[in-house]
């Protein structure tokens, strides 16, 4: 989320072509969901430019915001992770993968269920969700994404994961005060950092590094 329309369209134009780059330069197969990620993310802030542009409410640019904030990240976080992870991480990554799986079953339950609105406040976009214990499923959504970074045995991945950890609270903090939104901001430096995972990864048939 970013602070305006053109913030949204710019910022999501930029991290979509950074992931346009990590895609082109993955060299095994099992990296490329990670790599793919500031794609999504990209498109997701240009799919947040329409919601401003119709000034919030309840339409589809609004459900389809919400979709993948909500459910598709909580799993596709943790599944990418696993995917690129070496086999002995693989077997602790399960627990995040899982926790996600669920936690993504619930929001996307919810939000099947539930109204989904937005409204414009400042510089900021508010979301409405009819989610039920939305503590449990923060706390899921958080495990599933930031754990499995923290947990990948990656050092690069580990950093995305502190930064996320870090960035996540200041981002929400000045959402939640209505004085700016930051996300985007995130968005571009997590993927910066993913590009460069995806530049120092090793070519398709070299064996995964094992990390105890």
């Amino acid at each position: 989320m970013c602070w305006s329309a053109t913030a949204d369209l710019v910022a999501g134009t930029a991290v979509a072509a950074v992931g346009v780059a990590s895609v082109a330069r993955v060299r095994a197969r099992r990296d490329l969901p990670l790599a793919a990620l500031p794609l999504l993310l990209g498109a997701h802030q240009i799919v947040e430019a329409a919601v401003w542009h119709r000034g919030g409410g309840g339409g589809a640019a609004t459900v389809v915001w919400a979709v993948v904030a909500l459910p598709v990240l909580a799993v596709w976080v943790p599944g990418a992770v696993w995917c690129a992870a070496a086999p002995p991480a693989r077997r602790r990554l399960t627990v995040p993968l899982a926790v996600g799986t669920a936690t993504a079953t619930a929001l996307g339950y919810g939000l099947a269920t539930g109204p989904v609105t937005a409204e414009i406040h400042g510089r900021t976009v508010g979301y409405t969700f009819g989610l039920p214990h939305p503590a449990v499923l923060v706390a899921g959504y958080l495990l599933a994404t930031v754990g499995s970074l923290l947990l990948s045995g990656d050092r690069r991945l580990t950093l995305l994961g502190a930064l996320a950890a870090v960035g996540a609270p200041v981002c929400w903090a000045l959402w939640r005060l209505e004085f700016v939104s930051t996300w985007c901001a995130l968005a571009a430096v997590c993927s910066v950092v993913l590009f460069d995972w995806v530049r120092t990864r090793p070519p398709a048939g070299t064996p995964p590094r094992r990390v105890a």
